[in-house]
């Protein structure tokens, strides 16, 4: 089976294109799948559809072919092995075996679709990389850190109750982009390994998913969801975990966000800028708040 990894750190637009992607034929928007067994079993949050996992009609189908498993047995078996604690290897587990069952039965009730994964996180990748039957290919989603940590600073609501997203003071977002991009670029910066700037993204949103679906095997044919106007238009996806946009509808303008460039605090840029400038130039962003 084909899985398309978004790897990279939070706030860097994976959910909205994720979610773009799960509207191409032949593509499945699974979402942030290492969190399916804590947030969508354990804690109940909704699919992308809207419904609760077990009720909905594509992962109820799923989950019925699962091997009997205890959902927050496997959570807490993968928060202890995904600790990033600089290494990049995990050791294999028991677990693996339902894990590798998942994407299997992803694969056969989508019709072999390209399983977008949005899990982001580098360890998590390497451990479906060792998975049989995989074919893993690396989507790497870059943000300017400035925008990332600004992102962070916001307060957002969670699938649209009362509970907030993790906020991040943004020392923390800033050591959190240079830490997984760095592992990400170290562990897959060759061979089955694509990575795209969000800000090119917007800029040009047919032709960066044009480039994406090709690099994931698709149909050079298959038609895009957006009009002229780089307005793209959103059917409910299944993705189990994410930003709260995996759960929007309708016509989508995809422009930038461009506000942290007035909003976010002289310190706070200066911050960001210090922890990441090595890794934030070699991908091709400036030290100012200017565009390059």
């Amino acid at each position: 089976m084909r899985v398309l990894y978004l790897a990279g750190s939070g706030r860097s637009g994976s959910t909205l294109i994720t979610t773009v992607l799960g509207q191409l034929d032949g593509f499945f928007a699974a979402g942030e799948l290492r969190y399916l067994w804590q947030r969508g079993l354990v804690e109940g949050r909704p699919c992308g559809c809207g419904a609760a996992l077990p009720d909905c009609p594509v992962w109820s189908r799923i989950l019925a072919d699962l091997p009997p498993a205890d959902p927050a047995a496997v959570a807490a078996g993968l928060r202890t092995r995904l600790r990033m604690r600089n290494r990049l290897r995990v050791e294999a587990h028991p677990d693996d075996a339902t894990i590798g069952a998942l994407y299997a039965a992803l694969a056969a009730h989508t019709g072999d679709a390209v399983v977008v994964d949005s899990s982001k996180l580098p360890p998590y990748g390497l451990l479906l990389a060792g998975l049989p039957g995989i074919d893993l290919r690396v989507l790497h989603v870059v943000r300017d850190p400035r925008a990332a940590a600004f992102s962070w600073r916001r307060r957002r609501s969670l699938d649209g109750d009362d509970r907030l997203m993790t906020r991040h003071p943004v020392w923390k977002a800033a050591l959190l982009w240079s830490v997984w991009n760095t592992a990400t670029i170290r562990l897959w910066g060759r061979g089955a390994y694509l990575r795209v700037r969000y800000e090119d993204f917007v800029a040009d949103p047919a032709g960066t998913i044009r480039r994406i679906a090709d690099f994931a095997g698709a149909d050079p044919a298959t038609p895009l969801p957006f009009d002229d106007r780089g307005t793209v238009r959103l059917e409910a996806t299944h993705s189990v975990a994410g930003n709260p946009v995996r759960h929007r509808t309708g016509g989508v303008d995809v422009t930038p966000d461009d506000e942290w460039r007035t909003a976010l605090p002289g310190r706070a840029h200066a911050t960001v800028t210090a922890l990441t400038a090595p890794l934030l130039l070699r991908l091709g962003y400036p030290l100012g708040r200017r565009r390059r």
